[in-house]
């Protein structure tokens, strides 16, 4: 019996550990931003997306910064589940699916 107790609080305590261990990994996905552009962006342009993205989603945010040619010109921004694209490849994708 006093084993049962023991091993049914075990597993309340994993519980309890997995549950914190997954909304850590969510926080952070919220504190992550990924921007990606058809060309290297400017300093200054660099610091105006991080200052929005702070505006937006709260300080402490981790910004990184990848060329995707493909992208053709403009922006595409993830944070989490949020996704911003102002692309162009997304602009034609959009235009293309009107025809």
């Amino acid at each position: 019996m006093v084993q049962s107790v023991l091993g049914s609080k075990r597993r309340g305590h994993l519980a309890l550990a997995s549950e914190f261990e997954r909304l850590v990994k969510l926080d952070q996905l919220q504190h992550t931003a990924r921007v990606e552009s058809a060309v290297t962006l400017s300093p200054e342009l660099r610091m105006q997306v991080e200052a929005g993205l702070a505006r937006m989603y709260g300080p402490g945010m981790h910004t990184s910064f990848t060329e995707t040619p493909a992208l053709i010109g403009g922006m595409r921004i993830s944070v989490a589940s949020d996704v911003y694209d102002g692309s162009v490849k997304a602009g034609l994708a959009t235009l293309e699916q009107s025809f």
